[in-house]
């Protein structure tokens, strides 16, 4: 029924896949060439094969994520330029898009798909001569080559350093659960070992009491990887050189062809709006943070790497909240039976655990029930470790849909998160913050799991515009600040005693803690990976660009040494090239969607969340997303959710 976790032929494994991709393209060749012009003869089987790809493909992708290794890393980048050459040569075969062109769909799914896939060949350079289309190949390879090396460069610089200290009044008032994963003896004495993996970073740049070997942590991680620069400059030369080839002004007016926003314009002008409504209440909460830290400290000059450490104690004197002060209450098993009890309820489902191949003891497997009928399977990954690559992020695996032959596929799902690891000491503890981020990477799976479309290529996941992909995350995330959820798994690890209902308030009362600042840096991330890619930026011009933009979002400005984007990997490793907007973009709908599912207890609303479901869980990337808000609500979205969601004073 789903395909079993197995990969123990990474020598091998570009060999076969080479073998796959090869014949592969003689069964699209044949299908191209076929006499028939019907939607299920031909697009049906083309769909089956791209199932066929992902099964055998995302075990390593996935692998090289959650435990790289040499022999990871060497197959990995072996498949990349196989891989890459195969699309190109497929969204490059005439005879297949003139197939295209003529096929009959027979339901309103199958025609988003036709309309999808002839977009996507317009945008792969089907329509170019075949020298120009030779050279998009050459640059798409190159692009991928380089995405990697980013992404590597990262990993390897963050692995590279670590800030052993051995005083104990430097490590004064951090919380127990951090000193135990740091603590370490070594002739005799004890030490403590911070590294730049985020929980470990986090931990001493929020907590740490001294202030140069903060600085010394925040110069470490934001000069990481430097030779990613010359990756950067080559990145964005090929992006533009592409989006010119084919008939686009610049990268970012190529990447909106695929989008929910329209044009260049209204995302400039969406982001430049949010600036407006956040700077007033920006300057606010710095001024406020200046003079806390002033008159506890007597610091003259708040930095950056001050922000974290100055922030956490004036949460703590305004709301009496400390995120330490949470984690007892969230053990990491604990809270994930919460969660799924929660989204069992409120969809109909219900989480058995399995015993099926998995790639690292930690990690938990369950099948997913509609009543008696199984309908999906997610593995939950959420122990951070040094082969990890870090952050956070769900990664689909098989996709729901309708084969050939009429047989059904069930989809399956990875959860991944760098949380702190269990020890001898203690279990896994999460701080609340740690929590969003699960119950966010959860909506994404949901997202792909609930699909009931019958087309893969619109199913789940797939087909939705990337500005609209993070709207059921971030829906999701917004229930862990409710106490009614939080009562249901936040009990004392040791003790069993229910998470205190003052600690409770506090939670939902800090929640938008220097929201606007928050959301400043947000919109600065989002202003620069879009202007970036307006024209081309080279060299020092990035920097300069970066600065310019922060003259405006940026009410303290970093060190001079900051080189935010060497470690950018969002936009240079991960996808979200002329994209990273669609953050605040989809933060809207899931705003406003959040209001409309809240009940008067804070609770879901269920008969909303069955509206949710039925309108925008289940249908997948089968029709634009705003058309499916429409029909679930009767109305667009408004803009004003997304302040009130943050609190923030227009």
């Amino acid at each position: 029924m789903f395909a079993q976790f197995h990969l123990e032929n990474l020598e091998t494994f570009p060999t076969e896949l080479d073998a796959l991709l090869r014949q592969q393209k003689e069964q699209i060749n044949a299908l191209a060439q076929s006499e028939s012009d019907d939607y299920e003869a031909v697009l049906k089987p083309m769909e089956d094969l791209d199932e066929e790809r992902s099964l055998f493909f995302t075990p390593l992708s996935h692998l090289n994520s959650v435990l790289n290794s040499e022999a990871t890393q060497k197959a990995y980048e072996a498949s990349l330029p196989l891989l890459s050459r195969f699309h190109s040569e497929i969204a490059q075969n005439e005879a297949l898009y003139a197939k295209l062109k003529r096929l009959r769909p027979h339901t309103p799914e199958q025609q988003k798909v036709l309309e999808n896939e002839i977009r996507d060949f317009r945008l792969s350079g089907a329509e170019l001569p075949l020298e120009r289309k030779k050279e998009l190949e050459a640059i798409d390879l190159e692009l991928s080559e380089l995405s990697n090396r980013f992404s590597q460069n990262l990993l390897d610089a963050t692995q590279a350093y670590e800030l052993i200290i051995e005083d104990p009044d430097d490590v004064e008032g951090i919380p127990e659960s951090d000193l135990t994963a740091a603590r370490f003896e070594e002739g005799g004495k004890t030490r403590w070992r911070f590294t730049l993996q985020i929980p470990s970073y986090m931990a001493y740049m929020t907590y740490g009491p001294n202030r140069k070997l903060r600085e010394e942590l925040y110069r470490a991680y934001t000069t990481r990887a430097p030779e990613n620069a010359a990756v950067i400059d080559r990145i964005l030369e090929l992006r533009k050189r592409k989006a010119e080839m084919l008939g686009f002004g610049n990268y970012a007016e190529y990447a909106l062809q695929s989008r929910d926003a329209r044009d260049e314009w209204e995302v400039i002008d969406f982001l430049e709006k949010l600036v407006d409504l956040s700077l007033p209440q920006g300057r606010s909460e710095l001024e406020e943070l200046r003079r806390f830290a002033k008159d506890l400290d007597g610091l003259e000059d708040l930095a950056s790497y001050d922000v974290a450490y100055y922030s956490e104690k004036l949460k703590k004197h305004l709301y009496d909240f400390d995120e330490s002060e949470t984690k007892p209450y969230f053990e990491r098993e604990r809270v994930l039976a919460g969660l799924l009890e929660i989204v069992s309820e409120l969809f109909g489902l219900r989480f058995e655990a399995v015993e099926v191949p998995v790639w690292h003891p930690t990690v938990r497997p369950f099948d997913i029930y509609r009543g008696s009928e199984l309908s999906g399977r997610i593995y939950f990954d959420l122990e951070a470790r040094d082969s990890k690559r870090g952050g956070a992020w769900m990664h689909d695996w098989e996709t729901r849909f309708v084969d050939s032959r009429g047989a059904e596929h069930l989809p399956s799902a990875f959860v991944v998160g760098n949380f702190a690891p269990a020890s001898d000491a203690q279990p896994s503890l999460l701080r609340h913050d740690d929590v969003v981020t699960l119950f966010h990477e959860m909506g994404h799976a949901l997202h792909h799991l609930m699909s009931r479309v019958p087309e893969r290529s619109v199913s789940g996941i797939n087909g939705v515009a990337w500005d609209v992909v993070e709207f059921p995350s971030q829906f999701l995330e917004n229930f862990a600040y409710e106490a009614p959820i939080l009562r249901r798994f936040a009990f004392h690890y040791q003790s069993g005693e229910p998470i205190p209902e003052d600690l409770l308030a506090r939670i939902k009362a800090a929640k938008n803690f220097q929201a606007a600042l928050g959301m400043l840096r947000q919109l600065e991330f989002a202003l620069f990976d879009f202007r970036l890619h307006q024209r081309l930026y080279q060299g020092e011009e990035v920097q300069k660009l970066l600065e310019e933009i922060r003259e405006r979002t940026a009410l303290l400005k970093p060190p001079a040494y900051n080189r935010f984007q060497h470690g950018f990997a969002h936009i240079f490793a991960g996808g979200y090239a002329a994209g990273y907007y669609s953050y605040k973009w989809a933060e809207v709908l899931s705003a406003d969607a959040f209001f409309a599912c809240l009940d008067d207890e804070g609770n879901f609303d269920r008969e909303m969340a069955r509206g949710y479901e039925e309108h925008i869980l289940s249908r997948g990337g089968s029709e634009e997303m705003s058309t499916l808000y429409q029909q679930w609500l009767g109305r667009k979205p408004k803009l004003e959710s997304l302040t009130r969601l943050y609190g923030i004073r227009a």
